[in-house]
């Protein structure tokens, strides 16, 4: 005879739903390590998720209601550039593409019926072009969309310097100098 014919009937009650509560327990702990396998993979692509670059498309597109700005200093010390220092105000652009690149292409090819400034900005994706005045002392500030932006500015005189600097403008806050090292262009007049 077996062993379980042997065993008493209350026995058998006893075992059995020590039997089921087992099962029970085991499909619960199967059931929420299972989640948790889910939550822990929709963290970690999450995580790689938030650390990719940024895109520039999508930089160009504040989101709506939080345009970030950032104020931007641009410094032109006149006696270390070697330009005479003079009271003349310097104007200075920031435009949101590579102007002399965009001049480049648009000058390429034939584009009958369309201007430059309407292919700049079409290529602009509705940023505008900001401006400052340097003042007498070579110092100019104006807030700045984060982004990447172009500087354009020219000192004429005796000797002509011309920039035209990428800047990547992030943080609360951002200078940029203007020296004969990062210059573009240099030229003598005669």
């Amino acid at each position: 005879m077996r062993d379980a014919d042997r065993t008493p009937p209350a026995r058998l009650a006893l075992l059995h739903r020590m039997g089921d509560r087992h099962g029970f327990m085991h499909r619960l702990a199967t059931a929420a390590l299972r989640v948790a396998l889910v939550a822990a993979l929709g963290a970690a692509i999450w995580g790689i998720y938030r650390r990719l670059p940024v895109d520039e498309r999508a930089a160009k597109r504040p989101a709506a209601g939080s345009q970030r700005t950032t104020l931007l200093r641009v410094r032109l010390r006149r006696a270390e550039t070697g330009l005479p220092v003079s009271a003349k105000k310097v104007p200075v652009q920031l435009y949101p593409i590579n102007m002399a690149a965009a001049r480049s292409e648009f000058d390429s090819e034939r584009r009958p019926g369309q201007r430059f400034e309407e292919f700049a900005t079409r290529l602009m994706g509705g940023r505008q072009p900001l401006s400052v005045e340097l003042n007498e002392g070579g110092e100019g500030a104006l807030a700045v969309p984060a982004g990447k932006w172009w500087i354009h500015a020219t000192v004429e005189g005796d000797r002509e310097l011309t920039w035209r600097l990428p800047v990547n403008i992030t943080g609360r806050e951002k200078t940029v100098e203007l020296t004969k090292e990062n210059a573009y262009l240099r030229a003598k007049r005669f």
